[in-house]
């Protein structure tokens, strides 16, 4: 499992937690919304840079770090942070890339081809890159696919017919699937939705368990209004019925997908 950051802070909070936890991993960077935190940190954006790049440095804590992001662009929340904020330190991160060799974890939304044209100009300087919750259209998923990056798809990515086209059209060897908890959950609106008719009783006590309050938690239920981990297996039962596939075996796919981006090393030791 990948906690992903969007803070310095955030990046701190993700380490603790996945310290203890042999399968616990983070991603180190900042999201676009975030991005004014760099010009208000109190010993300015170079600080505030250095802090990121010194826990990438970490030798006793660079081992749980996978991925530089969550950054990117998001033009839909720019009350959040402006425009050129977040090109400032989107650019920047693309640094932290070329100096770990890991992958990026990328947010592109409503961004009228700047994401697109920022990404295909630094593309030298990553390996490989995921471009998460993807709502594109056909021509941005070309785009994508063109530049080599995976795409990674959650219950936004769904939520129209259209977006189920493009979602269908992503090669297999470039699929991943995730939460995007707490946010994210496939809902009886979304088109993607009738594609969960056909859902056993074992797999709803997997991806669907019951869920309560979260004054009234309870181990094994999910939370009331949060999308949780096991969900996952939502967006797997959705995306194998369109392809009309196994789910275990476009499971052990994405999983394989997984494993070569941001585990590099286990991938090897599992190639057949």
């Amino acid at each position: 499992m990948i906690i992903t950051s969007s803070t310095l802070k955030d990046c701190h909070r993700a380490l603790q937690i996945a310290e203890d936890d042999d399968e616990l991993f983070l991603t180190v960077g900042c999201h676009p919304t975030k991005c004014s935190e760099f010009e208000r940190h109190k010993e300015g954006p170079d600080a505030y840079f250095n802090a990121l790049k010194a826990l990438l440095q970490n030798p006793a804590t660079n081992s749980k770090v996978v991925a530089i992001g969550e950054c990117g662009l998001d033009y839909d929340r720019l009350f959040l942070c402006p425009k050129e904020t977040q090109i400032k330190y989107f650019e920047r991160q693309f640094e932290l890339a070329e100096m770990t060799g890991l992958p990026m974890f990328l947010h592109d939304r409503n961004t009228s081809g700047d994401f697109a044209n920022m990404i295909s100009r630094n593309r030298n300087r990553f390996k490989d890159g995921v471009v998460h919750s993807f709502t594109g259209t056909m021509d941005d998923l070309k785009f994508y696919l063109d530049l080599g990056l995976y795409i990674s798809i959650n219950g936004c990515s769904m939520k129209s017919e259209e977006n189920l086209k493009v979602t269908a059209s992503v090669p297999l060897d470039r699929l991943m699937l995730e939460t995007d908890g707490p946010w994210c959950d496939i809902r009886p609106a979304h088109a993607s939705f009738k594609h969960l008719s056909g859902i056993t009783e074992e797999q709803r006590e997997l991806y669907k368990p019951a869920a309560k309050n979260k004054e009234r938690f309870e181990f094994g239920l999910m939370v009331k209004g949060r999308n949780e981990p096991c969900t996952i297996g939502q967006v797997l039962l959705v995306l194998a019925d369109i392809h009309g596939m196994d789910a275990e075996e476009l499971a052990e796919i994405c999983y394989e997908n997984t494993l070569r981006v941001f585990f590099p090393e286990e991938a090897k030791s599992t190639d057949h």
